[in-house]
């Protein structure tokens, strides 16, 4: 009796089949919906998180000095401040120390 050898056609679909799943597992980890990119999203999400968290004390803080320099709620001392940031006054007694 003599061996058979699987056929041409066996092996051109064994090809194709592997191939195609080296295909699809590079895709699924490098491809533009893969693996690694998921994580590079993840991370642009924490940092854009991070600034938006920054930004927001920003204009919370902003926002507080606008209130405390409104019509209906006067801070003498901020109000001090800011005009002497703006000018560059001094007052007589006061030492500048740079």
């Amino acid at each position: 009796m003599a061996e058979q050898r699987p056929g041409v056609g066996f092996l051109i679909y064994f090809t194709l089949a592997f191939t195609a799943g080296l295909y699809f597992t590079f895709a699924a980890v490098q491809g533009d919906y893969g693996i690694f990119r998921r994580a590079e999203i993840e991370a642009e999400t924490d940092a854009l998180r991070a600034e938006l968290a920054s930004l927001q004390a920003e204009v919370d803080r902003m926002e507080n000095m606008t209130r405390r320099l409104s019509d209906g709620f006067l801070d003498l001392d901020l109000l001090d401040q800011q005009a002497r940031e703006v000018l560059g006054m001094v007052r007589a007694d006061e030492i500048i120390i740079r």
